[in-house]
């Protein structure tokens, strides 16, 4: 028999030519599929925060004009309130009475304890009188003796207790907020007056850290204020200890060069300060 046909060549050489587009066809659309089942990678993250980008790009500084001290005055003694001098919002200098408590109570435990201080004095010279004429034991002289102690101890409690019924001013400045008024029981710890010294108003704000290469101590800038809508001059006193590593900044320390009496503290407003040509940001 004879054997099984062999294929037919094309003299053109083109039988393999439909199987070859078919392949191509085949990968084409195998390598769409597996693109199309790959996840696609994630947004690469931004590299600056909002606060990097709104103090290194934009260099929109904000700063706060805060107080250079404040704090709370608070009792120390369990009294009623008889006299708050100073107004909230007056200004007062230092030293001056700002509260007044009634301090019956205190005096009369004063005087009580120096009565007994007295007596314990006169107690105590009778018997070393005594023990120069052997008449008395070194015991009753050794306690006499320190009844007198422990009387004069009592009076200067009395008297620590008593200088607390008077508050004066650790510095000159202004009632920030009076949260107590007169006739008023107060306990021990109790806050009563909110103070501030705004002989000289400070900012805290910050800059890029790459600043430092060109901005020192008593360097001159502006600040723009919003309330008032004018700029004031401002000099730097201090440049942070510690850059932030996230947003690159670094904490300055300045103050308003000058007595405004339009400014107070609170207020807010824009830093006027721009790098040198040279040092860009």
């Amino acid at each position: 028999m004879p054997g099984p046909a062999a294929p037919t060549i094309d003299p053109a050489g083109r039988s393999w030519r439909p199987a070859l587009l078919l392949a191509l066809l085949l990968g084409g659309c195998l390598s769409q599929a597996l693109a199309n089942e790959l996840p696609r990678p994630a947004a690469a993250p931004p590299i600056r925060d909002a606060v990097e980008a709104s103090v290194l790009e934009k260099r929109d500084i904000r700063a706060r004009l805060t107080p250079r001290r404040y704090t709370t005055l608070a009792a120390e003694i369990g009294a009623k309130i008889n006299r708050l001098p100073v107004a909230e919002g007056s200004p007062f200098k230092a030293g001056q009475l700002l509260i007044q408590f009634d301090c019956t109570l205190q005096q009369a435990q004063l005087s009580k304890a120096k009565g007994a201080l007295a007596a314990a004095n006169t107690a105590w010279q009778a018997n070393r009188r005594l023990a120069e004429l052997y008449s008395v034991s070194k015991v009753e002289l050794e306690t006499s003796e320190a009844e007198l102690t422990k009387a004069r101890a009592e009076v200067s409690a009395s008297q620590a207790i008593l200088s607390k019924c008077n508050v004066t001013a650790p510095y000159a400045g202004r009632v920030a907020e009076q949260k107590v008024r007169e006739q008023t029981f107060v306990q021990p710890g109790q806050a009563l007056l909110d103070i501030i010294d705004d002989g000289a108003l400070e900012l805290e704000f910050l800059v890029p850290s790459r600043w430092m290469a060109w901005l020192k101590p008593d360097t001159a800038f502006e600040i723009r204020v919003d309330e008032t809508g004018r700029s004031y001059p401002a000099r730097v006193q201090r440049i942070g200890a510690r850059v932030d590593p996230v947003s690159q900044s670094i904490k300055l320390n300045a103050v308003i060069d000058g007595k405004f009496n339009d400014l107070v503290a609170g207020m807010s407003g824009k830093v006027l300060i721009t790098p040198p040509a040279a040092n860009p940001r």
